[in-house]
Parts: C-alpha cells; sequence; structure tokens
C-alpha cells in the first residue's frame, strides 16, 4: 500500500481529524487520527494490517508472536499476526505498569514482534517493550500503522510503520496562536477511569 492508499482508508472512515487535540502524551496537535473508526471496518483493518504484515516479514522474516499494548493495538495487533499467521497477545496496565495477564506468556526464544496503532512520542511502545523484555523472547523489532513522530520517536528497538508522518504537535504551554484560539478536545482512552 501507498502513503496515500493507507491515509485514504483513514480519510474514507473519517478518521483523519483537523482541529485542536490533546494526545495522550499531554502535547496538543491540529491533526487527530481516531483510528477505532478505522478498526470498525473488518475490510479496511484487514488491508492496513495485511500491508504492515508484509513490511514486517520483509524487515524482520519469521515472526512466532505480536505482542501488542491494549487498547490501542489490541485490533491491529491481532489482525497483523492472523496475515503473519501467528498467535498475538497483549499487555494490559495493572497497578500502573504493562504486563501480561489472561494467561497468556510468552515463550522462551519465541521471535517476537510488538506492534502497535499509532506511534507519537513512542511512551506506549517503549512500556510495552520494556514487558515484553521481561521474559527470555526474542524481541526484533517493532511495527505500527502510522508513525506520527516521522521517525523521530525512539523506542529502543527497529520500528516499521505503513506510514511515517510528520504531524505537528506542541506542548501546552507553547501553542501556536491559530491552535490555541480553537476548543480543545481529548478524544484518547490513556486516562480513561473505570
Amino acid at each position: 500500500m501507498t502513503d496515500s492508499q493507507v491515509l485514504d482508508e483513514f480519510r474514507a472512515s473519517d478518521a483523519l481529524l483537523e482541529g485542536h487535540f490533546i494526545l495522550s502524551s499531554g502535547r496538543h496537535s491540529p491533526v487527530f487520527l481516531q483510528k477505532m473508526l478505522v478498526f470498525q471496518y473488518p475490510d479496511r483493518t484487514e488491508r492496513l494490517c495485511r500491508a504492515l504484515a508484509d513490511k514486517i516479514r520483509a524487515e524482520f522474516g519469521k515472526v512466532d508472536l505480536i505482542v501488542s499494548p491494549a487498547m490501542g493495538g489490541i485490533i491491529p495487533g491481532y489482525e497483523t499476526a492472523r496475515a503473519l499467521g501467528c498467535p498475538a497477545v497483549f499487555v494490559e496496565r495493572e497497578e500502573g505498569e504493562f504486563r501480561l495477564r489472561r494467561g497468556f506468556r510468552i515463550p522462551d526464544g519465541a521471535r517476537v514482534v510488538m506492534v502497535e496503532d499509532i506511534v507519537t512520542t513512542g511512551l506506549s511502545s517503549r512500556e510495552c517493550i520494556a514487558a515484553i523484555r521481561k521474559h527470555s523472547a526474542n524481541l526484533i523489532g517493532a511495527a505500527c500503522l502510522i508513525d506520527r513522530s516521522n521517525g523521530r520517536a525512539d523506542i529502543g528497538v527497529p520500528l516499521v510503520a505503513l506510514v511515517r508522518l510528520d504531524v505537528p504537535d506542541y506542548p501546552a504551554d507553547d501553542l501556536p496562536p491559530e491552535l490555541a484560539a480553537l476548543p480543545a478536545e481529548k478524544p484518547g482512552s490513556r486516562d480513561l477511569k473505570a
């Protein structure tokens, strides 16, 4: 898939939003990719994740297991694993730290790729990778559908992205006037409470 084709999947799902958004990192941006609007369509999700699986195979070779961070990484992790013909598990926050739960395990020596939905600062990816490294697996790399950092986010392992974008984001105390003039929305899920 070309970059344009990937972004067309987001546009066709009304998932490429413009305005003033507070990202899960706390930074502010005029663009938000509401991936769950894409993930509601199995055919779109399958096309995107099959293309990501092809990139993973080309970069890393055989993969034994996909590990993703909950919540946003579960669907692309599962669908990418399906395209790769391997299992998918996910880590969840427990006492503020990502951990395997639900009886999931990472076999010793397994060739593991961490799959994420969208990378901005790389925080969730780094936290997921830290959880994977507590096991005796062979973490061979990471992948995401969209890298909003355009390759600047350092997650500690090689990162394959279906698309790399250079989307501006700003600290809350240094917003451009045109962004500050708009009401801010916080569409992410990181700070939701039960």
